[in-house]
């Protein structure tokens, strides 16, 4: 059932062109998402609430690996994907290899591109392409106390006293 939510590039392309000539706006996350924690929750609920439809594009193994180093991801795309689509606020996700999210935006067009507030707006990839068409970039506040590398030097350093 989840799986439905899984789209390739060019099947998302087609679904939003639809759902923006129905006046529907856009809402556009993307990230690696490797281990699903609290703050994510938040993050992408807060994301889907800025918009009628909520799209979230994860990085490919291999982007994740080229940002994170060799060691991640924790979890292949298949998996993160799974996970992602079993979200209620989530209504589509997709990948993208590429090291930043810019092909993609400007494939989709999205009317909001959000990111956590560790990203300044006027950093934000992809925010040009979608300010020239009236859109706009949001960094939306995080929560303290997580963050997936911190979960995964945990579990690290607990298994080495183990």
């Amino acid at each position: 059932m989840t799986t439905k939510k899984i789209k390739s590039p060019e099947q998302l392309k087609r679904i939003i062109a639809a759902r923006k000539k129905r006046k529907e706006k856009i809402a556009f996350t993307n990230g690696c998402f490797d281990i699903l924690h609290p703050g994510h929750i938040s993050y992408l609920e807060q994301a889907s609430k800025k918009g009628d439809v909520f799209v979230v594009a994860l990085n490919t193994d291999s982007s994740v690996r080229r940002i994170k180093g060799p060691l991640r991801p924790i979890m292949p795309l298949k998996d993160r994907q799974r996970v992602m689509a079993a979200l209620e606020c989530v209504d589509y996700i997709t990948s993208f290899n590429e090291p930043t999210p810019l092909k993609i935006i400007t494939m989709l067009k999205p009317n909001f591109i959000i990111k956590g507030a560790d990203w300044k707006v006027k950093d934000i990839v992809g925010r040009d392409v979608v300010s020239a068409y009236g859109g706009k970039a949001i960094a939306i506040k995080y929560i303290k106390g997580y963050s997936t590398s911190d979960i995964i030097n945990k579990i690290h350093w607990k298994s080495k006293k183990s």
